[in-house]
């Protein structure tokens, strides 16, 4: 009988361990199965929201004898498709929006309203296959291996062991290979099937498949390091599970709370607050205090910039964009903050290996909080592109036209 027969044998009868191998592959295809029904449901919404932004704006052509009122009344559904790989790891899909409907009113009020969700959802965030991977599997890992050596000396078998072996450390190195392999197949296949249901492309899934294998080759690292200083099997855990806590845990809200306090941003209401009253004020301000700012910002509209109607909607779309110009200040120092605060995030993960391989999967799957911003910005980019189609049309009072409505902009999702 082989070394390997042998150990297979031993690991067939040893039912602790089959219950934690069992554990993860539970752990994975559920991960994997919450992952594709969550991807799917936002797929169907998307679908709907699609159908329904299109259909919506064939019943409000024709309505509307003016561009004031065509701009007012008609939404544009942006939205950021999830990526064949978004299964495994939602990452900000869970926390910031990824479909918005705009109109050509003041953007900021707009881009920062979000779904009301359930806020236990938004606290603790959902089950996926990087968290599993994370923060679970090295804590499977560790009860698979704390007692490898520790074990045989309580039995009164290690030296037995280790003086019919190749070399001393060989049964060891084979028992926790072959646990460290079958640890490895239940996350893999459950994580290849899913890959394979979405359509995920092989590059995708063998990084993926890279980035699990090296964060259990460093617990696995961990774990021999601890059972080679001779300790009873319950000391070898619990310094284990206390190197689990720290790193899983400690280091990485340690982590946030010094990124947070290193880059201080405003907040995403204080924003939509400022641009709203600046837009609510300009009813009651003379025109030209309207009027003056946003000329600085379009010169090209300044022959058209003369208001002598109490209302006009010229007037009241250069508000709007001059409510947004108050709150860009703001605004920007919320994105580069957010940018500054991802990126020392992601410097910093490296002193914690769950947290740098959720990272990691996260920008396999697209939806970091670089992904996130990117969305942003051409939410953003797509509602200029409305102004500049419209301004035309209301500083020079044309007519409403089929023609001119077919030349509105649609906006072109990014497939990742």
């Amino acid at each position: 009988m082989t070394a390997t027969t042998g150990e297979l044998e031993f690991l067939a009868k040893d039912r602790a361990a089959l219950l934690w191998l069992g554990i993860a592959l539970l752990v994975a295809s559920l991960s994997v199965f919450l992952g594709l029904r969550e991807v799917g449901a936002q797929r169907t919404v998307l679908g709907a929201l699609v159908e329904n932004d299109r259909a919506e704006r064939e019943v409000l052509t024709g309505l509307h004898q003016d561009w004031g009122s065509v701009a007012y009344y008609t939404f544009h559904l942006t939205y950021d498709l999830p990526s064949d790989f978004a299964f495994a790891a939602l990452g900000t899909r869970d926390t910031a929006p990824w479909k918005h409907r705009v109109r050509a009113l003041a953007l900021e009020g707009q881009i920062y309203e979000t779904d009301a969700d359930n806020p236990d959802f938004a606290l603790i965030g959902r089950f996926d296959f990087a968290f599993a991977a994370s923060m679970l599997v090295p804590l499977l890992l560790i009860l698979l291996l704390h007692d490898l050596r520790s074990r045989e000396r309580t039995a009164g078998r290690y030296e037995l062991l280790s003086a019919t072996s190749a070399s001393a450390g060989s049964p060891w190195f084979a028992r926790a290979a072959l646990r460290v392999g079958a640890l490895l197949l239940c996350l893999i296949v459950p994580l290849l099937i899913g890959g394979l249901l979405a359509a995920t492309s092989a590059s995708k899934l063998a990084l993926a498949s890279l980035v699990v294998t090296l964060h259990i080759g460093f617990w696995w690292g961990v774990c021999a390091a601890i059972d080679r200083l001779c300790w009873s099997s319950p000391v070898n855990l619990t310094a284990l599970i206390g190197i689990w806590l720290a790193l899983a845990s400690i280091v990485p809200a340690t982590i946030k709370g010094s990124v947070e306090a290193a880059v201080p941003l405003p907040d995403g209401g204080t924003i939509m607050l400022t641009q709203r009253e600046a837009v609510n004020d300009a009813w009651d301000l003379p025109k030209s205090a309207t009027m003056e700012p946003f000329i600085e910002r379009h010169p090209e509209w300044a022959e058209y910039a003369e208001i002598s109607e109490s209302f006009e909607w010229k007037w009241y779309y250069a508000f709007q964009q001059v409510g947004d110009q108050v709150a860009e200040p703001l605004s920007n120092a919320y994105r580069e903050g957010r940018i500054k605060r991802d990126r020392l995030a992601g410097r910093l993960a490296w002193l914690s290996p769950p947290a740098l391989v959720e990272r990691t999967l996260q920008g396999i799957a697209g939806t970091s909080m670089t992904d996130s911003i990117a969305y942003e910005q051409r939410v953003r980019d797509f509602h200029s592109t409305l102004r500049h189609y419209y301004y035309p049309r209301l500083f020079r009072d044309e007519a409403v036209s089929d023609a001119s409505l077919r030349e509105r902009p649609e906006f072109s999702a990014m497939n990742k």
